[in-house]
């Protein structure tokens, strides 16, 4: 069941992101603790289980392609909620439960509550989204990182680069700046305010193809996938023009 609030919210495009929150005690599927998938056990057992459907054994590879689905699934809902409504959802790591398929990819998240307007207006992009990014993603990383050697820059680009193409999406769909101020200067801004580095900033480039042609849209960082054997290079990978030894092309795989 989604949160009945936010149901108007999914229309279009975003339709099939309706049902990816869901609440306490409204949904009784199984569901794993999120902040188990930061720990090393918690860890292993997702690589195992996500092993079943992908051929190949690189953890990074593996880590890096589940950690799309998970950051995709989140950002849309939470970020379309926030921005759209003003609705500020629970989504810490330590109080989300995920919600696998079969595959063991998310399927849904469930909150404890369905949250609420913001009691106070979010003096910035960084304090809006403290939440996913600082509650949620942050902690998640890191429990990555450091029982797989895998690079931050590679899973934070893989959040971001689903933030960026969102925000797009909105802006073309229509909706003014005066709502989406905040996610464009999240994916804009170098610094926070503290002056450490915003690790959500310009995931993406946008390269000029000629005359006539549209930019392509290209990741700051590569996200591995073309470590596993059938998979190719996506669309909008860096090294779309010069293709790692042995990596399929788009297309090919």
């Amino acid at each position: 069941m989604a949160i009945p609030a936010l149901d108007h919210l999914f229309t279009g495009n975003l339709e099939r992101y309706r049902d990816a929150l869901v609440v306490k005690g409204q949904d009784q599927r199984v569901g794993v603790p999120a902040s188990d998938l930061a720990s090393e056990e918690g860890v292993a057992r997702l690589l195992s289980q996500y092993r079943k459907s992908q051929s190949g054994d690189d953890q990074r590879a593996l880590i890096s392609l589940w950690s799309k689905h998970y950051f995709a699934k989140l950002t849309v809902p939470v970020v379309v909620a926030n921005l759209m409504s003003g609705h500020d959802l629970p989504v810490a790591l330590d109080q989300v439960e995920v919600i696998l398929d079969e595959s063991g990819l998310p399927e849904a998240f469930r909150l404890p509550h369905g949250g609420g307007p913001f009691q106070t207006t979010p003096l910035d992009s960084f304090e809006r989204f403290r939440a996913l990014l600082d509650l949620n993603f942050a902690p998640l990383i890191e429990g990555w990182c450091a029982h797989i050697k895998i690079s931050r820059r590679v899973l934070w680009n893989n959040a971001a680069n689903y933030f960026e193409w969102l925000i797009r999406t909105l802006e073309s769909a229509g909706l003014p700046d005066s709502l989406l101020w905040d996610g464009q200067q999240l994916v804009k801004l170098g610094k926070r305010p503290n002056g450490l580095s915003n690790p959500m900033a310009n995931p993406v480039r946008y390269v000029e193809r000629g005359e006539g042609i549209e930019p392509q849209r290209q990741r700051q960082q590569c996200c591995l996938r073309y470590r596993l054997p059938t998979l190719p290079l996506c669309q909008n990978c860096p090294l779309i023009d010069r293709p790692p030894k042995g990596a399929l092309l788009p297309g090919t795989g």
